[in-house]
């Protein structure tokens, strides 16, 4: 991943939201035309946020919400330490 990918990622939500200036968004509009990894991601966030805004909620089974609880807390606290 080279520089320009990484500086890009850092920023990836701002774009996402439309927050960013105008002249830095349309600097990342060229970008991801010529690097299809960062436009697989952006496209793949843009579709991830419509569908979590327009979709319905779907109850996990039971089995599969421990298990990723579980993951999340284990990587937690890899990360972090325990929580007290």
């Amino acid at each position: 991943m080279g520089k320009k990918c990484q500086e890009f990622l850092s920023q990836l939500n701002d774009y996402i939201d439309g927050e960013l200036e105008p002249e830095f968004c349309d600097e990342v509009e060229k970008y991801i035309g010529t690097c299809n990894n960062c436009r697989i991601m952006v496209d793949t966030l843009k579709q991830t946020v419509k569908l979590t805004c327009c979709g319905q909620d779907v109850q996990l089974p039971a089995h599969l919400e421990d298990r990723l609880n579980g993951l999340l807390k284990a990587r937690w606290e890899k990360k972090f330490g325990k929580q007290a």
